[in-house]
């Protein structure tokens, strides 16, 4: 929580509601009119705008053919489809309605015609596009949920790139090109799965917050929305916001549902319509529910100080450090342990590789790609730090022999430039500056297995320089730094076998300086940030188990926040205090590699001040 005493003399502006990141966030539903008939699985199609008109729902379960408009504030019955159907995309004046079967149905504004049938039999599809530019994904198939995808020319449906994963009661937005699929059921699996289509193949993104299947979705492949729906039980009356990277929990309905396929949703994530639905008690029901976001609103900018009037409280836009989360991200392509790395943030990093041990890979965020391969084939716990565009690596072993060989990295090869001064291996694991001013503090330089160091060496682009030693000797430590004048060093294992500290020591750029220790001694952790905010995570407290423990640290003292979802031990990582990476790591025991990524994310929030 901020303090008075901390912003005393800056100019405070004067606001009606606190700041917000961006328009959708800001967003609420609201009751609009009821439907003519009560219904469930619903599709729908539409381009809702602010003022909620032009969406259209029909078919529906129990075997409904009725279709309706709506004006935004009524809903009007129109003429009836052919057959019942379980999908649909389009508009209210041109709309395309599919399943169950083959069947297909396309709407003018005033009637529904048979079109050609779609190639394989199923219901409940996702869908998006458009009369001309369709696609349908997914559904549920005589021999059960179906992976496969369909594009619609205008005339004619052909088959393309099949989901990865096969599902049905999903839902789907955007175009036929760049579409997006979420959510669904493969049973007896309930899904929070997330893909994007870029008009040729299936990409898994990051999951929505909340597994559920019969749920409605309207936006774009960059910009979307994911509402209602089942969780198995219950019936979800969340909201989720898709900014292209990940989802974010907005504002709920006020009547939780399953829902149905686009039930009369629009097609942007700032403006969408809801109608009918199960409720909770099997309750089928009329009810229409419309989401708005505001036309204008201000954003959100960190450090921001301002009077909220309708609070009457003073407040400061600050990172909530203690409030950030770790979130599931792409899998390693192989299990790995005792590399090394370098990242600047949670979508922004290049990490060693276990096979063949030269080899990398670096990560965007959403996947992993090769990258170049190292002039020499280190392991066990080398230095590194940087990005996936300008990273150094430094010492690790080559077995026998512990290293001093030191590499830069430049997104796409490696170049050897000036040696440690010491060679060791076991260093200290995360950020240590960047790739022309860091510092690599601590590990072991001896034959022994248990031995540590109190080595401290600066690099400035060219070489390394020793430096004012640490106060304690230790290996296997966390870092985060900034650069070769602002780094911190935390945990390790001390020299005695089995023995963990605690011990916290910041860098000047002159000397160490022992300040207040962590809450749980350990081993085998990374961190991120630097030594004004930062966040240690994973180790080895007790071997096993290992620890999912996160401490954040502010810069005077630690404090426990959000866990890991794995606790382990050996973890590579990298990033910043709001936005970091960990990757693989031993999961239970001496041998169990894991292939796991973990992003850890801690957004802007509006704190009250206090007066002190």
């Amino acid at each position: 929580m901020a303090k008075y005493s901390d912003i005393k003399g800056f100019t405070v502006q004067t606001l009606s509601t606190d700041p917000i990141a961006s328009q959708v966030l800001g967003g609420t539903w609201a009751s609009g009119g009821n439907t003519n008939t009560a219904r469930r699985f619903t599709p729908g199609a539409g381009t809702s705008g602010p003022t909620h008109n032009n969406a259209l729902i029909f078919g529906g379960s129990p075997s409904v053919l009725d279709t309706e408009s709506y004006d935004g504030s009524s809903w009007t019955e129109l003429n009836n489809l052919s057959a019942n159907k379980s999908s649909g995309f389009g508009t209210a004046t041109a709309a395309i309605g599919v399943g169950a079967g083959t069947a297909v149905e396309q709407w003018n504004g005033s009637t529904w015609t048979e079109i050609n049938d779609i190639n394989s039999t199923r219901n409940f599809s996702g869908t998006q596009g458009s009369t001309t530019a369709g696609l349908i994904e997914g559904g549920e198939a005589p021999g059960g949920a179906s992976a496969l995808s369909e594009e619609y020319n205008g005339t004619s449906w052909s088959e393309g790139n099949d989901l990865n994963t096969g599902r049905y009661s999903l839902t789907g937005a955007g175009t036929q090109t760049a579409g997006l699929a979420m959510g669904g059921y493969t049973p007896p699996t309930v899904q929070a799965l997330t893909e994007q289509y870029d008009g040729t193949s299936w990409t898994e993104v990051s999951d929505l917050n909340t597994a559920r299947y019969d749920l409605s979705g309207s936006g774009s492949y960059t910009e979307a929305l994911a509402y209602a729906g089942n969780s198995d039980p219950p019936r979800q009356a969340l909201t989720e916001f898709w900014n292209g990277s990940s989802w974010t929990e907005v504002a709920d309905l006020s009547t939780a549902r399953s829902a149905g396929n686009n039930a009369g949703a629009g097609t942007g994530s700032s403006s969408a319509v809801l109608a009918t639905g199960q409720t909770p008690g099997s309750v089928t029901t009329t009810t229409t529910e419309e989401f708005s976001a505001p036309a204008t609103f201000n954003q959100i900018t960190q450090g921001q100080l301002f009077f909220n009037s309708t609070t009457n409280t003073f407040k400061e836009t600050i990172l909530d450090i203690p409030s950030g989360t770790w979130a599931s991200g792409a899998s390693f392509p192989q299990a790995v342990t005792e590399k090394g790395a370098a990242a600047s943030s949670n979508s922004n990093g290049v990490f060693g590789a276990e096979s063949p041990v030269a080899a990398t890979f670096e990560y965007d965020g959403t996947s992993w790609t090769a990258g170049g391969t190292q002039n020499t084939s280190r392991q066990a716990n080398y230095f590194g730090t940087g990005s996936s565009t300008a990273a150094i690596f430094a010492g690790g072993s080559v077995p026998p022999s512990r290293t001093a060989n030191a590499e830069t990295y430049n997104g796409s090869s490696f170049t050897e430039v000036s040696d440690l001064n010491s060679a060791r291996s076991v260093l200290a694991a995360g950020p240590a500056g960047t790739q022309t001013s860091a510092i690599a503090g601590t590990g072991g330089t001896g034959p022994g297995p248990n031995d540590g160091s109190v080595l401290s060496e600066s690099w400035n682009g060219s070489a390394w320089t020793e430096t004012a030693d640490l106060s304690t000797s230790r290996r296997l430590a966390g870092q985060m730094g900034a650069s070769n004048t602002s780094s911190l060093i935390v945990g390790g294992a001390l020299t005695s076998p089995g023995a963990r500290t605690a011990n916290t020591e910041v860098w000047n750029g002159s000397s160490w300086t022992e300040v207040n220790n962590l809450n749980s001694a350990r081993n085998n952790l990374a961190g991120a940030g630097n030594a004004s905010v930062g966040i240690a995570f994973a180790g080895n407290e007790n071997s096993p188990p290992y620890s999912a423990k996160t401490e954040a640290w502010n810069g005077t003292s630690w404090s426990e926040v959000n866990d890991m979802s794995s606790p382990r031990q050996y973890v590579k990582g990298g990033g910043t205090a709001s936005s970091a990476i960990a990757l693989g790591g031993y999961i239970a025991g001496p041998g169990e590699a894991s292939a796991l990524t973990e992003e850890w994310t801690a957004d802007l929030s509006n704190k009250t001040i206090t007066a002190s």
